[in-house]
C-alpha cells in the first residue's frame, strides 16, 4: 500500500536501531505476543481500550504481566474506539485501542472512520485467523485491512512475529506525525505465537513518509503582505491548530494583526470564547457574526481548516470576494474544496510562528492594516445577533439553559465530551471553551454514541480532571453500556443526558422542512402511540428508563424536570467524585438550534432565530 504524505503535530525523528557494535540493544526471546506488549510499553502506550477474543487472544495473557499498560475492557469495541480518540484529544497522546478477528475487528470501523475525519492520532491492534487461513472464509475472519484502508491513515497486515517491534514504531510514528490520524494493525494469531526476539528501538523504513512540517519562506511573504493589505480579514482556525499545539502563536498573530478569529467546531478552545477579538464559531449553526464575517471578508486566513461543506454552505456562494490564505500540513487539502491564492504546506505551529514575524517585519516597514470600519460593521452585528435562547413557555426546562449552568457550575479545567445532535451545537453555543483540550466531539463523521466512551478515554487519561458527557436521549442509547465499564474501573465520568423525547435534530428538520410530520423521530412512544410513557411529563412509565438504567450501572443517577431543582442536582453531581453520575433532563422537546443555514444554501441566508433573517444593511459589500 502507497504511504500518503498526510498527517499534523511536531515531526518526530524516526526510531534507529544503534548499529556498529555501539550499545547494541538486549535481545529477548520471547513470542509474538509477548514482542507486542513490550513494544507497546516502548512507545509510550499506557492504556489500552478493549475485549479479547480468539485472534487477539495471545496479546491477552502477557499484557495481563505488564505494570506498564493498562487495559481497560470495555462492553463493545466501539466503546474502545471512541475511548481511544477521547483519550487521544484530551491527552495529546496516541489512543489504543484493540479487538479481535471478524466483528471484533468491524466493530471498530466506525470510531477509525471517526477518528479519520477528524485527524485523531489512534492506533487500533487487531488479531487477524491464522496467516494460512487468511483469504478461506475462516471463523471470525474478515479482511479489516481491506475495509478499513480508506479511513486509515496506513494499516498493516502482520504474518511474521519478528516484524511486530518494527511495525508497531511505525505506526505510533505514522499516527502522531503530519497530519494525524488512525493507524491499524492486524496481527495473525500464528504470528503472536510463534517464538521470536525482541529489541528496541527497531529499525524502521518509511521511505515514503514525509511530512512537511515547515512553511516556505516566499508563501508565509506574500501572507503577511495579504494580511496588512486587507479591509476586512478573518483568521479562520480549523482543529490543525489544536493537534499542532499552536494556541499560543495563535493569539500572538490575532492580537498582532487586530483580526477577527473565527473556530471552528473542532477548533472551540484554540482560542478564547471570552477573547474581544474572538466572532464566534462558523456554519451551519454557526453565530451570525462569524458566519457573515467569512461571506463579507476580502480576505480568509485558513489555519489548520479544510473548507467543509458545514462551514462553506453552498460552495459556489461562499465569501465570494475573499482571497485565500491557505495553510494547512496536508497538501491534498489545500484547493480541495477552495482555491487558495497563497498556499502554504506546513505544520500550523511553525506556519504561525513564521506569520507573526513576517507581520511584524510588515509593520516594521510601516505597512498595517486598517480594520476599524470592519470592526465597526463586526461589533453591530455581535451586538444585534448575540446566541441567545427563550425559555418555555410551560416552566418546563430550556435545553439550553440546562447546558448554560452544567458548563458555568464545572470546576475550573473541566473537559467536556458531546455527543451529535441538537445538544452537540448548544454545548458549542452556551459552554465557555477557554482553553484547548476541553471540548470533544465527533466534528467531520457525526458519530452518534460518542460521547460516553470518549468521556471515559478522556478522563482515563486525564483522572485528574472533571469530565462531563452532553449527551442526547438518542445518542445515550446507542453506548451507555460504557458507563458499566466506568463503574468497574474507578472512572467517574459524569453525564448531562439532554432527553426531549426524540431524535432532537431529525425532528427539528421534519419541523422546518417536512411540514412536521414526524416520521421515527420520537423515542418515548411505540407504533402508533401504542406505548405511552410520557416523555416530558413527571407521570407514566419511561421506556427506558434513565435513572434505572444508569444505577443498574453502577451509576449514581438523579432526574431533574424543574428549572428550580437545576443548580441543585448539578451541584449534586459535581460533589460525587466516586463513580460515575447520570442525570436524566427531562427538556423541553421542542427547542431548536439557532442560528441555522439550510443544507444546501448560501451562507448569505442565515437565519438568526425562526423567521428572522438578519439585515446587514447595503453597505459591507461595497
Amino acid at each position: 500500500m502507497p504511504m500518503t504524505e498526510q498527517a499534523t503535530g511536531a515531526h518526530h525523528p524516526q526510531p534507529r536501531a544503534r548499529t556498529g557494535g555501539h550499545q547494541t540493544a538486549a535481545v529477548e526471546h520471547v513470542t509474538g505476543a509477548q514482542s507486542l506488549i513490550r513494544s507497546l510499553e516502548e512507545v509510550g502506550a499506557d492504556t489500552v481500550f478493549g475485549i479479547p477474543g480468539g485472534a487477539i487472544l495471545p496479546a491477552y495473557d502477557p499484557m495481563m504481566d505488564s505494570q506498564r499498560v493498562r487495559h481497560v475492557l470495555v462492553r463493545h469495541e466501539q466503546g474502545a474506539g471512541h475511548a481511544a480518540t477521547g483519550y487521544a484529544q484530551a491527552t495529546g497522546k496516541v489512543g489504543v485501542c484493540m479487538a479481535t478477528s471478524g466483528p471484533g475487528a468491524t466493530n471498530l470501523v466506525t470510531p477509525i472512520a471517526d477518528a479519520h475525519m477528524d485527524s485523531v492520532p489512534m492506533v487500533a491492534i487487531t488479531g487477524q485467523v491464522a496467516s494460512k487461513a487468511i483469504g478461506t472464509d475462516a471463523f471470525q475472519e474478515a479482511d479489516i485491512c481491506g475495509i478499513t484502508m480508506p479511513i486509515t491513515k496506513h494499516n498493516f497486515l502482520v504474518t511474521n512475529a519478528d516484524e511486530i517491534p518494527r511495525t508497531i514504531a511505525e505506526a505510533f510514528h505514522i499516527a502522531s506525525t503530519g497530519r494525524p490520524g488512525p493507524v491499524l494493525v492486524d496481527i495473525a494469531k500464528d504470528a503472536l505465537q510463534a517464538r521470536t526476539t525482541f529489541s528496541w528501538p527497531p529499525q524502521t523504513d518509511l521511505p515514503g513518509y514525509r511530512p512537511v512540517t515547515k512553511p516556505h519562506a516566499k508563501q508565509i511573504r506574500e501572507a503577511a503582505k495579504l494580511i496588512t493589505q486587507a479591509k476586512r480579514p478573518v483568521l479562520y482556525v480549523g482543529g490543525g491548530v489544536l493537534k499542532a499545539n499552536a494556541t499560543a502563536e495563535l493569539r500572538v498573530l490575532a492580537e498582532l494583526t487586530e483580526a477577527p478569529v473565527t473556530t471552528t467546531l473542532m477548533a472551540l478552545g484554540a482560542f478564547p470564547d471570552s477573547h474581544p477579538l474572538h466572532v464566534g464559531m462558523p456554519g451551519m449553526h454557526g453565530a451570525v457574526t462569524a458566519v457573515t464575517a467569512l461571506q463579507k471578508a476580502d480576505l480568509i486566513v485558513a489555519l489548520g481548516a479544510r473548507f467543509d461543506d458545514r462551514v462553506t454552505g453552498k460552495l459556489d456562494s461562499f465569501a465570494p470576494f475573499a482571497k485565500i490564505v491557505h495553510a494547512d500540513i496536508d497538501p491534498a487539502e489545500i484547493g480541495k474544496n477552495r482555491t487558495a491564492d497563497v498556499p502554504i504546506v506546513g505544520d500550523a505551529r511553525e506556519v504561525i510562528a513564521d506569520l507573526v514575524l513576517a507581520v511584524q517585519a510588515e509593520h516594521s516597514e510601516g505597512r498595517t492594516g486598517d480594520y476599524s470600519a470592519w470592526w465597526k460593521d463586526l461589533s453591530r452585528w455581535r451586538d444585534t445577533y448575540p446566541l441567545g435562547y427563550d425559555q418555555p413557555d410551560d416552566g418546563s426546562l430550556s435545553p439550553q439553559q440546562v447546558i448554560q449552568r452544567v458548563g458555568q457550575l464545572a470546576p475550573e479545567g473541566t473537559i467536556f465530551a458531546a455527543g451529535v445532535g441538537q445538544h452537540q451545537m448548544w454545548a458549542a453555543h452556551f459552554i465557555d471553551y477557554e482553553k484547548p483540550a476541553t471540548w470533544l466531539n465527533s466534528g467531520g463523521a457525526g458519530t452518534m454514541g460518542y460521547a460516553v466512551p470518549a468521556a471515559m478515554g478522556a478522563k482515563a487519561g486525564m483522572p485528574d480532571r472533571a469530565v462531563w458527557a452532553i449527551d442526547g436521549d438518542g445518542c445515550f442509547q446507542m453506548t451507555n453500556q460504557e458507563l458499566t465499564t466506568c463503574a468497574l474501573n474507578n472512572i467517574p465520568i459524569k453525564v448531562a443526558i439532554i432527553n426531549n423525547g426524540a431524535l432532537g435534530m431529525v425532528r427539528q428538520w421534519q419541523t422546518l422542512f417536512y411540514n412536521q410530520r414526524y416520521s421515527n423521530t420520537v423515542l418515548h412512544s411505540g407504533p402508533e402511540n401504542g406505548i405511552a410513557v410520557a416523555g416530558q411529563s413527571s407521570g407514566g412509565t419511561r421506556v427506558p428508563d434513565f435513572v434505572k438504567l444508569s444505577e443498574a450501572m453502577g451509576c449514581h443517577a438523579i432526574r431533574c424536570e424543574s428549572p428550580d431543582d437545576l443548580d441543585k442536582v448539578i451541584a449534586e453531581a459535581n460533589a460525587i467524585n466516586d463513580r460515575p453520575v447520570v442525570i436524566d433532563f427531562i427538556v423541553h422537546e421542542d427547542a431548536m438550534v439557532w442560528p441555522m443555514v439550510a443544507a444546501g444554501t448560501s451562507n448569505d441566508e442565515v437565519m438568526a432565530a425562526r423567521g428572522v433573517r438578519p439585515d446587514f444593511g447595503d453597505n459591507e459589500d461595497d
